[in-house]
């Protein structure tokens, strides 16, 4: 019973704070809202006793988050931190609402062709080995070379982001 008290819990922070993530208009706000998912998520993985997935999810997330109030500050003036306010169109919201809902199918079927959904309903757990294999194994369905090539992006990112704050003397 507390493990689904505590799972709506984090749903709840989870979905509040990533709606007003994407309604914000100031970019510090949408930032601190997306932190909060990002615990939330990690918070999740501790629920699950996935204590390595949870310690991951703050230490490199988390911290992707503070890297990026770091780069919001450097990178955009004063003036234009204290209001940034875009119109949003509704033909924007309604494509944005169709692309999720899209989403929303496409992640329902592959769950269920894969049969995780099953897996789930029937209490069958993963073995965390099995998981850990997965994720840092180079054979088929795993992924060490995506997680290398995110590395590498982020990387490239950080460096554009320093290119563009530098000043010009």
């Amino acid at each position: 019973m507390g493990n689904i008290v505590m799972f709506t819990i984090f749903a709840a922070v989870i979905i509040v704070s990533a709606l007003l993530c994407v309604t914000t208009t100031r970019i510090m706000r949408a930032a601190t809202f997306m932190l909060f998912v990002l615990l939330g998520v990690a918070g999740l993985y501790f629920l699950l006793d996935y204590t390595y997935l949870g310690a991951a999810q703050i230490a490199v997330y988390a911290g992707g988050v503070m890297m990026i109030f770091v780069f919001a500050i450097q990178l955009v003036s004063k003036q234009t931190l204290q209001g940034i306010a875009e119109r949003v169109k509704g033909s924007r919201m309604l494509r944005g609402a169709l692309v999720s809902v899209i989403g929303l199918v496409v992640v329902s079927l592959v769950l269920l062709k894969t049969g995780f959904y099953t897996m789930a309903v029937s209490g069958e757990e993963l073995p965390m080995k099995a998981i850990g294999k997965a994720m840092v194994g180079a054979g088929k369905y795993e992924y060490v070379l995506p997680f290398e090539f995110i590395s590498v992006f982020l990387l490239a990112c950080i460096i554009g982001g320093l290119v563009i704050s530098r000043k010009e003397k």
